[in-house]
């Protein structure tokens, strides 16, 4: 079997070449844009240097944050460790901007399960939900992939609704992630009727896969996680938020307090490896894209139906894999977790976690506990068992660990 699996590993390299030479050229690009966002903002040595206590106006995370406003095009950013995860980045976004009374909009169906929680429409309501500050709530599905243009155009045409939510990446869903070519139609479209709903964008996941980020194309605001993309396995925590400076205020003011703002919040020597994280961000993700266009083309090629396609372009790092059976979904996540560097002697199995309705199983051996830009695998427990496969620091770890799951499941 291990020699049938190599061999099959070989062949399937020498197909993905091509692509693989498609992605080292976005990577070039955006990391020209990095290097000339650290150099054009004055990046020096002593914003390396860290704070504690209030932090009141500390150099080296106010230069981050210069950087990250250079780097997406806004007008303001906020990017912080105290931003535990893109969940509570985007719950701190939509507290911040939506009031009692206020319409909040997906255009692209159900969100991520955790934020479903935040707005108030899970299974298990939370008594702190927007849903609970009478938020309201409200949804227009993707139309076979593509956005329902029309339905949107009409529903916004009335001029109540808030604030816009557009989840770039699949989350646990079936849908297919959206490129930055698509957003910017549909926030063309939506201007033409509204100007001024705000346009926030999730934008977990999709950090550097293409050449352009949501402010750049219309959005108000973007919001990601540092465990993601952008931290490239470096940053240890954070999140970060950006776009409109009246908008990144107000977020500034439900993380810390009303009048303080931005002023305060110590980095607690997190400066280093942001900024370090940022450095290798697209290469990171490069390797990435990489790892998930190798697991894409060896497992459509032992059966499986897989999302996106190796030769499809990409909105995001995710990998969708049907499984189709809990036992294949959980041997699989285990296999992961054999490649992994660490904790690779743990197995891990369903279980039921905060902000999830279904059981979930996550595999990850990381460096940074639940690091997604790490190689990790995931997937709640139900039909069709779906695995989401995503991370992978360096693409030949990544293959190895893929490997190694396809090694474990078929046993």
């Amino acid at each position: 079997m291990e020699q049938d699996l190599a061999k099959l590993s070989k062949q399937v390299e020498q197909e993905i070449e091509p692509i693989l030479g498609k992605i080292d050229k976005i990577c070039e690009s955006n990391s020209e844009k990095i290097l000339k966002a650290l150099q054009e903002c004055k990046l020096q040595e002593a914003h390396l240097n860290s704070s504690t206590g209030y932090g009141i106006d500390e150099p080296g995370r106010n230069k981050i944050e210069e950087i990250y406003s250079h780097i997406f095009k806004a007008e303001d950013s906020l990017v912080r460790s105290q931003l535990i995860s893109g969940t509570h980045a985007l719950a701190i976004t939509l507290f911040a901007l939506l009031r009692p009374g206020d319409t909040m909009l997906s255009i692209t169906g159900e969100p991520y399960d955790t934020l479903q929680t935040v707005i108030g429409m899970g299974k298990e309501e939370s008594k702190s939900s927007l849903k609970t500050f009478q938020v309201c709530y409200e949804q227009i599905d993707l139309k076979e992939n593509e956005f329902d243009i029309p339905k949107i155009q009409d529903r916004l045409k009335k001029q109540d609704v808030k604030l816009v939510e557009i989840q770039r990446s699949r989350g646990y869903s079936t849908r297919k992630s959206l490129s930055i070519e698509k957003i910017e139609k549909v926030i063309q479209a939506i201007r033409e009727v509204n100007q001024h709903v705000i346009i926030m964008v999730d934008n977990c996941y999709g950090e550097l896969v293409q050449e352009r980020e949501p402010i750049e194309i219309g959005a108000d605001i973007a919001v990601g996680s540092l465990m993601k993309n952008l931290g490239a396995g470096i940053a240890t925590s954070g999140a970060y938020i950006v776009g409109k400076k009246e908008f990144i205020q107000l977020c500034a003011e439900r993380l810390t307090s009303p009048g303080i703002g931005k002023e305060i919040g110590p980095s607690f020597h997190q400066n280093t490896s942001i900024i370090k994280g940022l450095f290798f961000a697209p290469s990171v993700v490069a390797s990435s894209l990489k790892t998930a266009i190798f697991a894409s083309r060896i497992l459509e090629k032992l059966g499986y139906q897989v999302e996106p396609k190796y030769d499809e372009i990409r909105a995001d790092i995710v990998q969708t894999i049907h499984l189709g059976t809990e036992e294949h979904l959980v041997k699989f996540c285990q296999g992961i977790q054999m490649g992994s560097p660490i904790d690779s002697d743990v197995i891990p199995y369903p279980g039921d976690m905060g902000g999830y309705d279904d059981k979930v199983i996550m595999a990850a051996g990381t460096f940074t506990q639940g690091s997604t830009i790490e190689l990790s695998c995931d997937g709640p427990i139900r039909e069709p068992y779906i695995a989401y496969l995503q991370g992978g620091l360096t693409y030949e770890y990544g293959k190895l660990g893929i490997l190694k799951a396809i090694e474990h499941m078929r046993k």
